[in-house]
């Protein structure tokens, strides 16, 4: 694998971070946290190593949230390269821009995994020297040690130069499933009976898949792009080659052993056996709150 399309490091690596995510981020009590937590406050739970003491038990004590999250390794960049290994228990002056930066971090972090994952589609060639320049573009910002000029970035800017690009390269690999594929971009599928669908090639960007009911559907050569999957039943699911997927969005999914998910999107260890009970299970009342799309 090339270096421009090796997702090593945009996966995260805990014992290359300062447990920022633990700290950084608010959460509330509710379905996927047990407790409130203010942005800047250490949860109760984040070990002197900056590891989770509970991390074997997070869905069991209510900490679903963590389960989900996925910082697709802006954590260490962070801790590694910005702030060149600081700690920001001995060094408070660094903390509130530690965790100011993050979130701008991820979000760079997340396009660099959109264009690192394009460079490997093989019918995208034609754009390979546009999503080259617009990843050492990203990447070049990410490596910065200056702080405040991170701050000073506006993600949002940045996912709109690059979204055109991506865009073209979803109509170059959906254009291999013949015929006329569906169009659900930005969809309310909210609990969609969906069992068996083909899907195959069908856009699905931003699409609200909340808990829709996707056993045995075909999504091969899908366009997944912020696409809401919590609690959607992919058991059984076929995703092969399927684009834009991320971690987090399948951690958030259930499935089973006999759901077929792209190359390098790994099994969540909660996903249930094809034939035991199930793990997951919208709670609380109503829907979940509609997030607004972002592609």
């Amino acid at each position: 694998m090339s270096h421009e399309t090796d997702r090593s490091d945009l996966r995260a690596d805990c014992g290359r971070c300062a447990g920022l995510c633990c700290v950084a981020l608010a959460f509330s009590a509710s379905a996927d946290f047990p407790v409130d937590k203010a942005a800047g406050d250490a949860c109760g739970h984040l070990t002197a190593d900056f590891r989770c003491g509970v991390h074997p038990e997070l869905r069991e004590r209510g900490y679903r949230g963590c389960t989900v999250y996925d910082c697709f390794g802006a954590g260490q960049k962070v801790s590694r390269v910005t702030f060149e290994g600081a700690d920001w228990r001995r060094d408070p002056a660094a903390a509130r821009r530690m965790f100011a930066v993050l979130p701008v971090m991820r979000q760079l972090h997340e396009v660099l995994w959109y264009l690192t994952e394009a460079l490997t589609l093989e019918p995208a060639r034609p754009l390979y020297g546009e999503l080259r320049r617009e990843l050492e573009e990203t990447e070049r910002l990410t490596r910065t040690t200056d702080a405040e000029a991170l701050l000073a970035l506006d993600p949002a800017a940045r996912r709109a130069a690059v979204n055109p690009l991506l865009l073209r390269t979803s109509e170059l690999v959906r254009a291999q499933v013949r015929g006329r594929k569906k169009n659900h971009r930005g969809a309310d599928l909210f609990g969609a009976r969906l069992r068996g669908a083909d899907l195959r090639g069908a856009d699905l960007r931003g699409a609200y898949l909340i808990a829709a009911d996707l056993r045995g559907a075909d999504l091969r050569l899908a366009d997944l792009i912020g696409a809401d999957l919590r609690d959607a039943d992919l058991r059984g699911a076929d995703l092969t080659g399927s684009i834009f997927l991320t971690q987090s969005q399948t951690n958030a999914a259930r499935g089973d052993a006999a759901t077929r998910l792209p190359d390098p999107l790994s099994r969540p260890g909660h996903w249930r056996a094809p034939d035991g009970p199930a793990t997951v299970a919208v709670r609380g009342r109503g829907r979940p709150p509609r997030r607004r799309p972002r592609r």
